[in-house]
């Protein structure tokens, strides 16, 4: 939980480009807050209650990683002017980690709502893997957009 507000507010407070920039942080820290706000833990409530905390838990965290890839394969790639060497190599990086975000969410997708499809590799608790793997994912890129990682050369 605490992971997961810190990514929010960490979102809510970066400075993009222009208005799009601002508008996903914005939203991808709610996404990341509700996310934690309501777990999907089943001892945490019962019948009704728990389904509709386990809906909005798993709506936010679909549109968390949407809103990752978006940064991913759309803002980040933008370029004004002649891309340099490195700005290229940056957009492949954006681009992978953008499509690896995509793919996890729909592994998540196929353990959840293809029967028997998890229980495979239940063990070793696939959603927690692949959610995982997203957020990492974005990391990287996040990384490499600020140019920590193929970082253009000075001259």
């Amino acid at each position: 939980m605490g992971s997961l507000c810190a990514i929010g507010v960490f979102l809510l407070s970066c400075r993009g480009y222009d208005v799009r920039d601002a508008i996903a942080g914005r939203l991808a820290c709610v996404f990341a807050v509700g996310v934690a706000l309501f777990p999907t833990n089943s001892c945490a409530a019962a019948g009704a209650a728990s389904a509709a905390i386990s809906k909005v838990h798993w709506s936010c965290a679909g549109l968390l990683f949407l809103t990752l890839a978006y940064f991913c394969l759309k803002l980040f790639t933008e370029t004004k002017g002649h891309p340099t060497r490195q700005k290229r190599q940056r957009n492949v990086v954006y681009r992978v980690c953008g499509w690896v975000i995509l793919a996890c969410i729909g592994l998540i997708a196929v353990v959840n709502l293809v029967p028997g499809a998890g229980a495979v590799v239940q063990g070793a608790r696939p959603v927690f893997l692949l959610e995982s793997g997203a957020v990492i994912a974005f990391g990287v890129a996040w990384l490499t957009k600020g140019e920590m990682i193929l970082k253009d050369q000075e001259g």
